[in-house]
């Protein structure tokens, strides 16, 4: 089982496969510094599509070598990623990157019916795995970057893309919990008539290989300590290797927080597409970035 980041990044350097990635937009310092360090490692080939004058400048100012990359020069960030996505599409990247470019421009292209990647009548979801040290683990969460608000269809899919990716880490029946603000079924949470069916479907293996249970909050999800203190029984029993969450507004500042406040790192990916796409946000660290590369190197 893999329990940290850096042996996910370990796993995928055994494989000795490399990959070409395009990344639209990609002037910014922490994108390039993440591609730099991929491409130096050998898991990538790099293709950097935007303002190759910018990009250039970016590469000297933190002293990397910008001939080791294919540069395209693209006007702007809406054909930049409509170029990466195509470069996906018809063969010349395995992986598309968003780099400093808008998540709304960049999934457009990814979405669009006749030029993007999206799988037939699949759901488009996101999933990461977080790093945080104060959990004994990793820990994935879904979804953090497209879906606002769930339908049930849209959460059984990510709760199988969860359980897909938890498996590539060698975790064959991970603990999913549907996150709540409490435990209790309510009518007031529309979310609860969804789990007690996510449940139902979980225990006759409709979906399969996983144990679920939800409503949870937080600490049941995550703390034995507190199954004792609220005197709760659950099998996820406090040792969730994924939370699924009703919305994107709880899910996202949840993960931001980590990020900001709690020395996390994440790796993730966009799941239901041809091929891996990675989407992160501008701000996010260049190490965030590199271990989203590896992660899309491992799940291509």
């Amino acid at each position: 089982m893999i329990r940290t980041l850096e042996q996910m990044e370990k796993k995928v350097l055994m494989l000795k496969k490399k990959h070409r990635v395009a990344v639209a937009s990609a002037q910014d310092s922490n994108t390039i510094g993440a591609i730099n360090k991929a491409v130096k490692k050998g898991l990538i080939e790099a293709i950097l599509i935007g303002n190759t004058a910018e990009i250039k400048k970016t590469c000297k100012s933190e002293g990397i070598d910008d001939s080791i990359f294919t540069l395209i020069e693209s006007p702007d960030e809406i054909r930049a990623s409509a170029e990466a996505v195509k470069l996906a599409k018809t063969g010349g990247a395995d992986i598309v990157m968003k780099g400093l470019v808008g998540t709304d421009k960049f999934l457009k292209a990814v979405m669009d019916k006749e030029k993007g990647l999206m799988l037939p009548d699949a759901v488009i979801s996101y999933v990461c795995a977080l790093e945080i040290p104060l959990y004994h683990k990793l820990l994935f969460i879904t979804d953090t970057a497209v879906i606002p608000f769930p339908n049930l269809e849209q959460k059984i899919a990510m709760a199988r893309y969860a359980i897909e990716m938890a498996q590539k880490f060698g975790i064959e029946k991970p603990k999913i919990a549907l996150i709540g603000a409490s435990e209790k079924m309510s009518r007031h949470f529309e979310n609860s008539i969804d789990y007690s069916i996510m449940c139902k479907m979980a225990d006759r293996n409709q979906i399969k290989d996983c144990i679920m249970d939800g409503p949870l909050d937080i600490f049941l999800a995550c703390d034995k300590k507190s199954l004792a203190i609220k005197g709760v029984e659950t099998p996820v029993n406090g040792d969730a290797d994924i939370l699924l969450f009703p919305s994107l507004e709880s899910s996202n500042p949840f993960y931001k927080g980590l990020m900001l406040f709690a020395n996390c790192e994440l790796a993730g990916l966009i799941r239901g597409t041809e091929k891996p796409v990675i989407v992160m946000s501008r701000s996010e660290s260049e190490l965030s970035k590199y271990f989203c590369i590896a992660l899309s190197c491992l799940m291509a």
